[in-house]
Parts: structure tokens; sequence; C-alpha cells
């Protein structure tokens, strides 16, 4: 990977994070990388304090601490914005409808976003999947396709600023292509 202590001056980014369920290492590497490149980074969820993140969906993992609210942010707040999977931790996002009109808000006005795994749930709900081409974990294919996107078996895909990626074994690829992406946001 290339050098990119810098390359992410200036540019706020959101990670979106549930109460619980969010999959540890989909959101602690990206987190990781954009902070490395210098990002201002934001910790979103469903209420402040706690936020339970897990290993492999059943497994507890470590904590962490959520600084705004979906409630007390706008996506004009933002440059870019994580969303990490979890089965459970992107299913409870994709029900709360500040977090959906948060992303909606935020792909209209073409801010990149990077979303792994199970996270793409929250664009169907959003209704920003109608006409682009993403992966994920293979179990939301359907959905992809209902939603009226093309689902494509790659470890990264980029359209119209949207970045995603299928599972926690694509993540040095995600995170590469999010900081590349993220880096003219500001």
């Amino acid at each position: 990977m290339s050098d990119t202590s810098q390359q992410l001056d200036d540019v706020s980014v959101a990670i979106f994070v549930a109460s619980a369920g969010s999959e540890e290492v989909e959101f602690t590497e990206p987190r990781g990388a954009v902070t490395d490149a210098g990002a201002d980074v934001t910790v979103v969820g469903p209420e402040t304090g706690d936020a339970e993140l897990v290993n492999n969906d059943l497994e507890e993992g470590e904590t962490v601490q959520v600084d705004e609210t979906f409630e007390d942010v706008s996506a004009g707040d933002f440059d870019a914005l994580v969303i990490p999977g979890g089965t459970v931790g992107a299913d409870r996002i994709r029900l709360e409808d500040e977090a959906t009109t948060f992303i909606e808000e935020h792909v209209a006005n073409d801010k990149p976003v990077g979303v792994i795994c199970h996270g793409p749930w929250t664009l169907v709900e959003a209704g920003v999947v109608d006409g682009l081409t993403l992966t994920s974990y293979p179990s939301l294919r359907t959905d992809i396709r209902n939603a009226g996107g093309e689902w494509v078996d790659e470890e990264v895909v980029i359209d119209q600023r949207v970045v995603t990626s299928r599972k926690p074994d694509d993540l040095s690829a995600f995170c590469e292509t999010i900081v590349e992406e993220f880096a003219d946001a500001a």
C-alpha cells in the first residue's frame, strides 16, 4: 500500500455503527485506514455511548465510543461515509430512518461512500441502489438485484463514488480504495 499519511487532510468521514452487531474488523480497519491517512473521523450511531462490535456475527468484540447520533448529524456535515457490515449491525442501521436519510442525501450529493459485506442492505433501504453495480456478501445479491442494482462477485467495485466489497478477506483492497476515493472529497 502506498504512503497515505496525508492524503485525507481536511476530509471529514462519518463511520456508521449499530448499538450492537457491527462487525469489528469491518469497522476498525476502515476507520484506521482513513484516520492514518489524515481524515477527521466521527463515529455515528443510534445513540451516544458504547457500541458493542462483534466478530463473525456471533462472538463478542470490542466496544467503541459513538461520538454523534444519526439524529444529530446530516450528510452535509461530512465529506465521506463508511458503513461496515455485520449481519445484525447492518440490519439495525437500515431500520434507522435518520441513517437511511443520511445515506440517501450523501449519495445524491455525489459524496463517496465505502460499504462492505452486509452493509449494502443500508443502501437498499435508502433507495440508492437502482442503476448501480455493487458487490456484497453473496446472500445480499437478490436484495441488490430486486432494488434495481447489478450484483457482481468482485473484491472491490466502484460505481458513482460508491465503493463496495464482499467480506473481511477484501479489507486490504477495500481500505486502499476508500482512501483513494475519499482523497478528492474535501
